[in-house]
């Protein structure tokens, strides 16, 4: 199961420092050229982050992102979201670029419309454009601007930077996204693969302290940020079920091994799996196996 690399995990393993005013920083934003961060002995880890990512990489590298993989060469520019897990390994040693990354906040706190909800940061979407010379040179422009920017102590500074995200963002929309990512057959594949990535990332259970946080479909289309009957549509598409049958069947798969390799009570394991009460759980247990918890742990 992919982990969550926070901002200043981020910063302890890049540089082995964390800035000063990272923790109130919410809309913390940062740019870098990838020849000042390169570190050599240590392997990118396969992990979601908790903050936005956008990379301009030239050279030989293969991407792993969700449970996809790309060999690219030339340049690429690619859009991470929080969401989805990546790690890309460098096939070549030379390759060059730049990278800024980004809190959600940095936008939201500024601007009416959310990042999260650009077709590139979607959950499912295409996120990865192949560049051409010319238009690894416009990109780049915009790079070094960004770059030159941030070093300087004009009060509006973080508004003209955030114009030139957006600059690439609508360049990026006006290109031919990569297709060789995406194995998905339809855009109902995708929504189902991003959906159980979603589900599973809430499981194993690990500790009477952990508690689910999403059970409905609804829960899980605003994670998406898509309407829940298309939701519903593109589960049902692709696997002949509801959302809330799929949801219900892995809660069940969980609640099982709790009940048989843990040794915590019915009331524990209820909270655990967001039920309010023990008695809703025993009611949900029961609907689903035909067993109560207490008799199918004996």
């Amino acid at each position: 199961m992919a982990t969550t690399e926070t901002l200043e995990e981020f910063y302890q393993y890049k540089f082995d420092k964390t800035p000063g005013d990272l923790k109130t920083d919410t809309g913390h934003f940062n740019v870098f050229n990838m020849e000042d961060t390169r570190k050599s002995g240590v392997t990118p880890k396969y992990a979601r982050r908790d903050f936005y990512k956008i990379s301009l990489l030239r050279g030989e590298n293969i991407f792993h992102y969700a449970d996809k993989s790309l060999e690219v060469s030339g340049s690429t520019l690619m859009f991470f979201n929080p969401l989805v897990p990546y790690k890309f390994e460098r096939v070549d040693e030379e390759s060059t670029g730049y990278f800024c990354i980004f809190k959600e906040a940095f936008f939201s706190d500024h601007i009416r419309s959310q990042v999260k909800h650009l077709p590139m940061f979607v959950p499912g979407a295409n996120a990865v454009y192949n560049l051409s010379a010319v238009q690894d040179e416009q990109i780049t422009g915009i790079f070094k601007k960004i770059t030159s920017e941030i070093a300087t102590d004009y009060p509006f500074k973080y508004d003209l930077i955030r114009s030139y995200i957006m600059e690439m963002v609508h360049f990026a929309l006006k290109m031919q996204p990569s297709k060789s990512l995406y194995p998905y057959a339809d855009a109902n594949a995708r929504i189902t693969a991003v959906f159980n990535d979603l589900l599973e990332r809430q499981f194993p259970i690990e500790s009477t302290s952990q508690q689910l946080k999403m059970r409905s479909a609804k829960d899980y289309a605003e994670q998406l940020c898509v309407h829940v009957n298309h939701l519903n549509r593109a589960i049902r598409a692709t696997t002949g079920k509801t959302t809330t049958e799929v949801i219900f069947e892995r809660i069940v798969i969980e609640a099982k091994a709790l009940l048989l390799h843990t040794n915590w009570n019915i009331a524990e394991i209820s909270n655990c799996l967001g039920f309010d009460e023990p008695a809703h759980f025993n009611h949900f247990f029961k609907k689903q196996t035909s067993a109560t918890p207490s008799s199918f742990r004996l």
